[in-house]
């Protein structure tokens, strides 16, 4: 399967906003960056890989440029819309979905990466995650935290911080 030549919009018009909020971090982070991930939605838009016989739905991400606004929140924005629909295969539109948006922010070796996937973006509109101040402190190895969905995840429930996201659509 040749890889399709994807086109951006020329007119993308759904554009949302993620806010993001640092609650109770224990200390600074020297860059705080993010992306988009989307996906072709319709497989059957895709032609059967050669040896495998399955489809390999194309890929594509976007940067997500974080904004500090004041105090712990910053914001970004990106077009749920940025890819163009359109017959990459000769077998129908593709039809392009956002899989989700992340954040990184970095301390030392270690980034601290929640994720708003498609769902929470279309519907409930926010995400939190909580992390441990000792993983902060330990920045001695390169990785990369997911938080958990409940600070009572970790042996010492007090000693967390939490990173929220939440997704707002915005007029074009």
């Amino acid at each position: 399967m040749n890889k399709p030549d994807i086109k951006l919009n020329p007119h993308p018009k759904m554009r949302y906003e993620i806010t993001m909020t640092v609650e109770g971090a224990p200390g600074p982070f020297e860059k705080i960056e993010g992306h988009v991930d989307y996906h072709v939605s319709n497989p059957n838009s895709v032609p059967l890989t050669p040896f495998s016989g399955a489809t390999v739905e194309p890929q594509a991400d976007a940067p997500l440029t974080f904004e500090h606004v004041g105090g712990n929140v910053y914001k970004a924005f990106f077009y749920a819309d940025r890819f163009l629909d359109e017959d990459y295969f000769g077998q129908g539109v593709c039809r392009w979905s956002v899989v989700g948006a992340s954040a990184s922010l970095v301390h030392g070796p270690v980034r601290f990466s929640p994720a708003i996937m498609h769902k929470d973006i279309f519907e409930r509109g926010s995400v939190k995650r909580w992390f441990a101040n000792g993983d902060y402190r330990d920045a001695k190895v390169n990785r990369i935290e997911i938080g958990a969905d409940t600070r009572n995840a970790y042996k010492k429930p007090d000693e967390t911080f939490s990173i929220t996201l939440k997704a707002t659509e915005m007029s074009p």
